[in-house]
Formats: C-alpha cells, sequence, structure tokens
C-alpha cells in the first residue's frame, strides 16, 4: 500500500540566499586559511608592502593616527561591541519579548569570539614588527578579532532591523554606520601596524559566514 509523502515546506527565498553566502564565505575563509596557515609566498609579499606603507603613514600623520587609536580602541574595541550586543539582547526581551532571538544573539557572538580565539591558537601568526611602533596589541594576529567581532554584532544588528521592519530612515542609518564600523576598524588595525591586511580579511570573511550561519539558523529554529 502506497503511503503519501508529507512535503517539507519551500524555503522561502532569503533562507536561500543565506544559504548560498554561507557557503560563498566559508569557502572563501577555508581558502585564506589555508594560504595564510602555509605562508603563500604571493600573500606574504602583498600583506608585507601595504603593512610597510601604511606603517609610514601612520608614523608620518601623528594626529590621524591618535584619532585611529582612540576609534579602534573605544568605539570599535571588541568589548565595545559585546556590550552593545548585550544591550540589544536586553532590548529584545524588554520590548518585543523575543527570548529565543535574544540567546540567538548573544549565543552567535560568543560562537564568534571562540572561533577567532581558536584560529588565533591553531594558525600562530606573528603581528608585525616595527623599529618605531605607533600601537602594540597582544595573542597572535590571525583573524583580526576588532574585524571579526564588529562584522558579528554589526551584521546581526543590521539583520535585526529588517526583521522586525525598521523604517527606511533607520534601515539607511543602520546600514551606513554598519558599513562605517566594519570597514573602518579594518583599516584602522592596518593603519596602527598591530594586523596583516589578511588578518583583516579574514576577520570579515569570517565574521560574514557566522552572520549568514546565525541567520540560517534563526530562520530555521526560531520558535
Amino acid at each position: 500500500m502506497h503511503t503519501p509523502s508529507v512535503d517539507s515546506p519551500p524555503r522561502s527565498p532569503e533562507h536561500r540566499t543565506a544559504a548560498r553566502v554561507t557557503g560563498v564565505l566559508a569557502l572563501c575563509s577555508v581558502l585564506l586559511l589555508v594560504l595564510v596557515a602555509t605562508r603563500w609566498h604571493p600573500l606574504l609579499t602583498v600583506d608585507g608592502d601595504i603593512a610597510d606603507t601604511t606603517h609610514d603613514w601612520a608614523v608620518d600623520e601623528p594626529g590621524l593616527t591618535h584619532a585611529f587609536r582612540i576609534l579602534t580602541d573605544w568605539v570599535w574595541d571588541p568589548w565595545t561591541m559585546r556590550i552593545l550586543c548585550a544591550v540589544a539582547a536586553i532590548w529584545l526581551v524588554w520590548r518585543r519579548n523575543a527570548r529565543w532571538t535574544a540567546v540567538w544573539l548573544v549565543a552567535t557572538c560568543a560562537v564568534g569570539t571562540l572561533v577567532q580565539q581558536v584560529l588565533k591558537a591553531a594558525v600562530g601568526r606573528e603581528r608585525p614588527v616595527w623599529p618605531d611602533p605607533v600601537d602594540t596589541a597582544h595573542f597572535a594576529a590571525y583573524p583580526s578579532g576588532h574585524a571579526l567581532t564588529a562584522t558579528v554584532v554589526c551584521g546581526l544588528l543590521l539583520w535585526l532591523l529588517h526583521h522586525y521592519g525598521a523604517g527606511r530612515a533607520l534601515w539607511r542609518t543602520g546600514l551606513a554606520l554598519t558599513v562605517i564600523s566594519v570597514a573602518g576598524v579594518g583599516l584602522t588595525r592596518i593603519w596602527l601596524g598591530v594586523h596583516w591586511p589578511s588578518d583583516v580579511l579574514g576577520g570579515w570573511l569570517l565574521g560574514g559566514m557566522l552572520v549568514s550561519l546565525a541567520v540560517l539558523v534563526h530562520q530555521r529554529y526560531r520558535p
């Protein structure tokens, strides 16, 4: 006797887009990780050339360098981003009564922190070393924790604005702040000579992958 099957509901276009983006970013992240871990010479050459140039600029422009240190150490610092994430989670619980989404937000940010620390320990890449440094940083270089954390937090908050139907003005403001923050934190890390350009690129790719993966999880498992 034939038993009729129960078809699963069709995936939404947003779900399919998030799945494709996750796959592409994961592939790019793995490729860059392999190139960094194997010390691929062309990549190291490009990293060194860019780092040398931006370090010379940083030394020659102390006022701009000081401003970038304030931005990277206070405005776009990973702890500032995590506090912003916590505030958004509290708002979700209080304003929207969306406890599951609040937990999802905090958990994704925690996973981002875990991923960057595991990769830093596994790759063990040394940071740039200068005879006249303009800033200092701790832990290994790859990936950039600043770039990854800013990408994850700003990307998730931007998606939440879209998810909850923010108005056009608020959406555009959020988009502009996200682009400025994500791009700005990466560029300041290179300018200050504490990261190679590929460290920042790796942080952006991994952060974007985590955001798109989190969107998939939210769409699949949200009550």
